[in-house]
């Protein structure tokens, strides 16, 4: 009888963390919207409990419409913008604070109903400390990167601090969807093959530079420097892409060697899952891996194609907004694929805990 009310406790559990990527993943999207649609600078204060209202009245909209006339980003970009162009960003930004209020709210109101009912196991409170402390750090990054974008002659965010915020915001999905598959896969599920999970590392690896990469296309807007394909503006090898002085200045803030670099990550990333597929597919596993190891190849494969039609379309209209967040959003699922495989695959048959 306990060991059944200790599986239902740590499916409830696991449900409520679930829930909570599932929200991470959300966040991260909106994240991706206010980016794309230049929306991020469009609230210039941080006001962790008032901030939670939009503008009320008319007289309130014009107020918040007024501050952001402070910024550059509205002197050199969006002079022309009227009160209606302003609640359109104004939107996304609102939209993007309060679901990591509402996230933040969901996390401590489980914990609390958890913890007063003493469904926590010892070993679990040091992790939550952890992903709390995980989450907290991505607040205030978040509000670092805001800030450096409402200084004068900036007229965006900063594209290093974006990647910072958005790699945060991943380590803390990663951290959250590890942690709630340690407590509701069976330990029959795991499957240990050293070759496999080795390879997983080195996909893991590549995919980490990759995402920052992505990253900085998105703080740059670096599809619209070159929207060709399979040539970067007609050059396999761009003459621009050494441009920049210091040297390493081009692989920061270079637009041409950002897109480079980004997509030889891609087509590299491309060639390990399938060499990945193939061990995967002569491997005998357990039923959730033979149902799942098809995941990273169609992933992958679907990210490569959303990749070149937001280049190939970024000059057009929104379809640098909307393909670049359907590329982010395949980009999400395909790394929790690979923290999947990393979680079921294991390199020897040994006692796991949390990690």
């Amino acid at each position: 009888m306990a060991e059944i009310i200790l599986k239902k406790t740590n499916r409830n559990i696991a449900i409520w963390l679930y829930i909570g990527v599932g929200m991470l993943v959300i966040q991260i999207v909106l994240g991706g919207i206010t980016r794309l649609t230049e929306s991020g600078l469009s609230i210039t204060e941080w006001n962790p409990i008032t901030g939670a209202l939009p503008p009320l009245n008319h007289a309130d909209w014009v107020t918040e419409f007024s501050k952001y006339k402070s910024t550059d980003q509205f002197r050199h970009i969006h002079a022309d913008f009227s009160l209606s162009d302003f609640k359109r960003i104004f939107f996304w930004e609102w939209l993007h604070r309060n679901w990591a209020r509402l996230m933040g709210l969901v996390f401590l109101v489980g914990f609390f109903y958890f913890l007063i009912k003493k469904q926590f196991k010892k070993d679990m409170i040091i992790p939550f400390v952890i992903l709390f402390l995980l989450g907290m750090i991505q607040g205030a990054i978040g509000w670092i990167m805001v800030a450096s974008g409402l200084v004068p002659d900036r007229l965006f965010v900063d594209h290093v601090k974006l990647a910072t915020h958005f790699m945060a915001a991943l380590v803390l999905l990663c951290y959250t969807f590890w942690f709630a598959l340690s407590i509701s896969v069976p330990s029959a599920m795991k499957n240990y093959n050293w070759q496999l999970r080795n390879i997983t590392w080195v996909i893991l690896i590549v995919l980490f530079f990759q995402l920052i990469y992505g990253a900085f296309m998105a703080g740059l807007h670096a599809a619209t420097s070159a929207p060709t394909w399979p040539t970067i503006n007609g050059q396999w090898l761009p003459d621009s892409i050494n441009r920049l002085s210091p040297g390493w200045k081009n692989f920061l803030d270079n637009r041409i060697m950002v897109q480079f670099i980004h997509r030889g990550f891609a087509y590299t990333l491309l060639v390990l899952v399938v060499i990945w597929t193939v061990y995967a597919r002569k491997f005998r596993g357990s039923a959730l891996f033979s149902r799942t190891k098809f995941l990273p190849m169609f992933l992958v494969s679907l990210q490569v194609l959303l990749g070149i039609g937001t280049v190939l379309t970024s000059p057009y209209g929104d379809n640098l907004v909307w393909f670049g967040v359907a590329h982010q959003f395949v980009a999400i699922i395909f790394l929790m694929s690979i923290v999947f495989m990393m979680y079921i695959l294991r390199p020897a048959i040994v006692e796991q805990n949390f990690f």
